[in-house]
């Protein structure tokens, strides 16, 4: 197989593996209502050498300033310029988990929102973080941590630089303390539910029935193809230890349809084993045009009184390599697929428009994603 189409055609499963195999419960479902939160927050980085926002660009970095020493008691004069280089506006990301209690400490990623050249070395002051519902739920603080180098020589624009990772991105482990918990409804009186992260009604179907089997007749029954109601233990402590057993039961998951991803911008390929074709002929050529100008340039002799005359000679070649059709038989497994795809010789952008053809074409017994 070539090497361009290995690179370009990834199979994700191997094609020898069992038709399914068994994963846990924790892998294939999620418990409702126990989710991550996202928080946001609006900063500013201090302490940096010289690499801040430029103020004459950034006016939003001069009114933070300006507001944070109004709060601080420090009145600045009317019509005061402000001419700083080590202060850059920042957004702060966080994750809030489940169950996070006032105290806990949060990773914290800071981001420049202006101009500056790196965060390096800078200290991030104390920014309050708030949830979707404009509540504050964490305050973040700290010194931030670039994972990354810039070296710069020489000044103006004929300086050498060199820059390794990027630097207007940093993080802070631990940088902030939850202030606020989320209320969690971890079920409804004794019940909980499970959702499934891909809706299927057969691998809903097996895990109730491998619910049942364990616990008992009605213990679980499916509302739909992704969620499934589950009778828990209505005790704080008993419901946590039978969700803890409930999420390392093994389930055969149902095999997933047959589909094809394409990248059209990376010409990457991604099918899973259960792809298959009808009988259908695939033919392959290539056809190469090229223009070539010849320029010729008329000099008259001296003192002839003649000019100079540059004239163009057009040359047009076309060229087409010869072209193979290949039958792909009907039923034909991924391996014949890839085999029948690398023998006339398809490129990863060939590749691309030979499946949507077999596609519109009828032939390609699978789903096809191009993203």
């Amino acid at each position: 197989m070539k090497t361009s189409l290995k690179a370009a055609l990834l199979v994700c499963l191997s094609l020898w593996a069992p038709l399914s195999q068994a994963e846990r419960i924790k892998d294939l479902a999620s418990i409702a209502g126990v989710r991550n939160n996202q928080l946001l927050g609006y900063g500013l980085v201090v302490g940096l050498d010289g690499s801040g926002d430029q103020t004459t660009q950034t006016p939003f970095t001069v009114q933070s300033v300006i507001s944070m020493l109004q709060q601080l008691g420090v009145n600045l004069p009317q019509g005061s310029q402000l001419q700083l280089k080590n202060v850059a506006a920042v957004m702060v990301t966080a994750t809030l988990p489940p169950f996070a209690q006032p105290g806990q400490q949060l990773d914290i990623t800071v981001s420049s929102m202006g101009n500056a050249k790196s965060l390096r070395g800078g200290t991030l002051l104390m920014t309050p973080l708030k949830g979707a519902d404009g509540q504050v739920y964490g305050m973040a603080q700290g010194n931030v941590l670039v994972g990354g180098v810039g070296v710069q020589a020489g000044g103006g624009g004929g300086g050498s630089s060199l820059t390794v990772n990027h630097l207007s991105v940093g993080k802070i482990s631990g940088g902030a303390t939850v202030e606020r918990a989320v209320a969690t409804n971890l079920g409804e009186g004794n019940m909980i539910k499970l959702e499934l992260n891909n809706a299927d009604f057969a691998t809903a179907s097996r895990v109730v029935e491998a619910i049942n089997d364990k616990y008992g007749a009605g213990i679980a029954y499916a509302m739909d193809s992704r969620v499934i109601r589950v009778q828990a233990p209505s005790g704080s402590d008993q419901r946590v230890s039978f969700i803890g057993t409930l999420q390392d039961m093994q389930v055969n998951p149902a095999e997933q349809p047959a589909k094809v991803i394409m990248n059209a911008r990376t010409g990457s390929v991604v099918m899973n084993r259960a792809v298959t074709l009808d009988t259908c002929a695939i033919s392959h050529g290539n056809l190469s045009v090229s223009v070539n100008a010849d320029t010729q340039v008329s000099q008259p002799n001296p003192l002839s009184g003649g000019r100079t005359v540059v004239t163009q000679n057009p040359q047009v070649g076309i060229k087409q390599d010869s072209g193979k059709v290949m039958l792909v038989k009907g039923g034909a497994s991924l391996a014949e697929v890839v085999k029948a795809l690398n023998a006339i010789g398809a490129t990863p952008q060939d590749l691309l428009s030979i499946l949507q053809a077999m596609k519109a074409a009828g032939s390609l017994r699978a789903e096809l994603e191009i993203i």
